[in-house]
């Protein structure tokens, strides 16, 4: 597929650019979600976990650290290409879209850090949160940990310049057409490169009509990484679990 016709998630997130400008995103933060995920879902030491959209598979290789049996699956083969370099007996990594549901069932699935929301069209979103249901196994629960849109609309920056690697990544964010929209341009290799981050702006209601819809049961809510209550106007993220 040509690189112009491509979705902007099957082109970004496949470059090397895109792990360059997230290099220091909190990692430690990311641990602490998964720590007290991993308590509030009282998993079973062998528990087998889908790490959904798991990028290089960082949080992968820490869930299989905790001793549960983990498969991270993204569409980026570049990815998955590198996080295979991690792969042992309890932990592995495929190339799937989020809109199929996966062939095994698991005793919990995990969507991280605003991997939802990329598509365009409505229904795709609906067809992942079918399928992350449908790959659930009979007592499985689901995560998605999403952006709180009410708070990134009010303290979007418009612009701003983030030098990393000597690369100087030019940002500018937009709320437009129902989506968050984060326009990134640099020079890099010789070249000038141009890519967008498209992602729906759902609101806590518009999930709750999506997973009514499909029979989908809304356990919690929480609005941050220490799962604490879920404040619309306030909280940092979205963070819902579900069956």
């Amino acid at each position: 597929m040509p690189e112009q016709n491509k979705a902007w998630y099957a082109s970004w997130f496949d470059t090397p650019y895109y792990h360059t400008l997230y290099k220091d995103r909190d990692y430690e933060e990311a641990q602490l979600l998964i720590d007290n995920l991993a308590h509030y879902l009282n998993l079973s030491e062998e528990a087998k976990v889908l790490d959904l959209a798991c990028g290089k598979g960082r949080h992968s290789i820490y869930l299989n650290s905790l001793g549960y049996d983990v498969v991270g699956a993204d569409l980026a083969a570049n990815s998955i290409a590198e996080a295979k370099k991690s792969e042992n007996d309890t932990l592995h990594f495929k190339v799937h879209d989020m809109r199929e549901p996966m062939e095994e069932k698991y005793d919990a699935i995990l969507n991280l850090f605003t991997s939802f929301g990329y598509f365009s069209k409505e229904e795709d979103n609906t067809q992942t949160l079918k399928a992350i249901h449908n790959s659930l196994s009979e007592y499985g629960l689901a995560v998605i940990d999403f952006m709180n849109v009410e708070k990134v609309i009010d303290n979007l920056v418009a612009e701003e310049v983030k030098t990393v690697e000597g690369i100087d990544f030019h940002i500018t964010r937009r709320y437009e057409d129902g989506f968050i929209i984060k326009d990134i341009c640099f020079d890099a290799d010789g070249q000038r490169h141009e890519y967008s981050e498209r992602v729906k702006a759902l609101r806590l209601e518009d999930f709750e009509q999506m997973m009514n819809e499909n029979d989908i049961y809304l356990l919690d809510v929480f609005g941050d990484y220490k799962l604490r209550k879920f404040y619309k106007k306030e909280s940092d993220r979205l963070i819902m679990i579900f069956k």
